[in-house]
C-alpha cells in the first residue's frame, strides 16, 4: 500500500501534522525524526525531501502557529474597537483560546526552545503576533502624557508574560494548580491590576 502523506502528495504537511501530535503527548523533546515519519506514512529517509531535520520540522509548526495566533489576536483587537481597553483585554483571551486550541503549535513556539531568528520566515510571523498586543498597548495609552507614557514594547511584555503564565499554570490542566476561579478571570483581574498601577487605565474605565 502507497504511504499517505507521498501518495496524496501532501507529505510535507503530514510530517508536520504528525509532529504536532506527538508534541503534544511526548513533548518538544519526547519524540524521534523517525516517530514523526512513522506518524506520517513514510520512511524516515523521506523526510528529508522537505526537512533537514527534526528542529527544523518544529520549526516549521512554530511558523505555523505564529501565522494562527497572529490571525486570532488581530481578529480579537478588531472585535474590541473602538474601545481600546476592550480591543486590549480581547487579545489576552485570545491568547488562553489559542494555548488551549492548538496545544501542539503553542509548545512548538514557546516551549521548544526554537528561536524565531531561526529563520526570516518564523521571525516575520511572530514580530507580526507580537505587534498586535504591542498596538494595543499603545492606543491604550494615548490618554497619558508622552513623557510619562511607558514603552509599548514594556507593557506588551509584561502582559505576554501573565497570559503565559496563567496559561501554564492554570489552563492546561496541570495537577495540583487547580483554583476556583477560571483563568479568564485571573487574567482580567492581573492585566487590571497591572494596568492600573502604571495608570493606563483612563478614571472611568
Amino acid at each position: 500500500m502507497a504511504k499517505r502523506g507521498y501518495h496524496h502528495g501532501n507529505l510535507r504537511q503530514a510530517l508536520i501534522t504528525a509532529t504536532l501530535t506527538l508534541i503534544e503527548e511526548k513533548g518538544p523533546t519526547g519524540f524521534t525524526l523517525s516517530e514523526a515519519a512513522k506518524r506520517a506514512g513514510v520512511t524516515p529517509a523521506a523526510v528529508y525531501r522537505h526537512f533537514d531535520g527534526r528542529e527544523a520540522l518544529i520549526a516549521e509548526c512554530a511558523r505555523q502557529g505564529y501565522e494562527i495566533f497572529g490571525n486570532e489576536m488581530t481578529r480579537a483587537y478588531e472585535s474590541g474597537q473602538p474601545s481600546a481597553l476592550r480591543a486590549f483585554a480581547a487579545t489576552g483571551r485570545a491568547y488562553l483560546d489559542f494555548a488551549r486550541t492548538h496545544p501542539g503549535h503553542y509548545v512548538a513556539m514557546f516551549e521548544s526552545g526554537i528561536s524565531v531568528a531561526r529563520s526570516p520566515e518564523l521571525y516575520a510571523v511572530a514580530s507580526r503576533a507580537n505587534g498586535v498586543l504591542e498596538t494595543a498597548a499603545e492606543a491604550l495609552s494615548q490618554h497619558i502624557p508622552e513623557a510619562k507614557r511607558p514603552p509599548p514594547t514594556m507593557v506588551s511584555s509584561h502582559i505576554w508574560a501573565m497570559c503565559h503564565g496563567v496559561v501554564e499554570l492554570f489552563a492546561r490542566n496541570s495537577p495540583g494548580t487547580k483554583v476556583p476561579f477560571p483563568p479568564e478571570d485571573l487574567l482580567e483581574s492581573s492585566i487590571g491590576i497591572y494596568l492600573r498601577g502604571l495608570g493606563l487605565l483612563p478614571p472611568d474605565a
